[in-house]
Formats: C-alpha cells, structure tokens, sequence
C-alpha cells in the first residue's frame, strides 16, 4: 500500500469550513485502508488543541496522541481547494494533508511534507498540477 496514492487525492475540493475540510481527508485515509472511522474525530479534535494551519496556504491535519490505536498504516491524502478554505490564518488553506504515522514515524513524515511545502513554488506546482499524477510526483522523494 502506498503512502500517497491518486485515490487519495480530491483535485478540486469544497467545504464550508475547516471541520469539513479535515472531514474530506480523513475520509480518504479511512477509505484507503490507512486508518479506522475512529480516526477522523480526532483529527478534528486535534485542530480545537492547536490549529494544523502552517501558513503559506497549507494545513497538515492529523491526529492527537490517542488516535494511535487507530492507524493501521502510514498513509497521506491531499485535498486541494481551489478557492481555499478558512483555517484561522492570515490566509485560507489551499491545501490540505491528512496525515496518519504508524508506530512513530509521525514527526518524520510531518517533517518530510513540511519540507517539501519549504521549497520555493511547491504550494503553486500542487495548485497548477493538472492530474493527482502529477501531484503525486511533487511528493515523490520526500515522504516515501
């Protein structure tokens, strides 16, 4: 099983709000076989400790703590919004992550799509992709 995989990518998403947003990618890393539906409450449980916002048009939901037992595998989704999403920040998210770690590879694959979203036009490469192929390739490298 991949990490990022196309059905794991929502080119063109909407929500009203973060809560829904986060909802979208957690649904996708539940419907991928990454984690169970108990996984999604505390993605968004995690958002009302501390926003997963990162600036620069990028939100990186995931889990707390207590969500472990609720991973199966190491997976990521990517929902882009195409006219953004409101997260609490100076901007909207534009794009967002799911993220579900097993074991303890949680910081390092944070640590990996921060990297990635670091480089300079990496938030206008997944915006401009024209296929979930060809975001994937912008991931390749630096989260598998």
């Amino acid at each position: 099983m991949s990490i990022l995989s196309e059905d794991k990518v929502i080119m063109n998403g909407a929500a009203k709000d973060k809560y829904e947003a986060i909802t979208m990618a957690g649904k996708l890393l539940v419907a991928a076989g990454h984690v169970t539906e108990e996984y999604i409450p505390k993605m968004l449980e995690r958002e009302e400790v501390v926003s997963t916002y990162m600036g620069e048009g990028l939100a990186i939901p995931h889990g707390t703590k207590e969500a472990r037992p609720f991973i199966k595998s190491t997976g990521l989704s990517v929902v882009r919004f195409p006219d953004g999403v409101d997260f609490g920040g100076d901007e909207p998210a534009f794009v967002v992550i799911g993220i579900a770690a097993a074991g303890d590879g949680h910081m390092e694959v944070l640590t990996n799509v921060a990297m990635i979203f670091s480089e300079d036009g990496a938030l206008d490469r997944v915006m401009n992709a024209a296929t979930a192929a060809d975001i994937i390739a912008i991931f390749e490298g630096g989260v598998e």
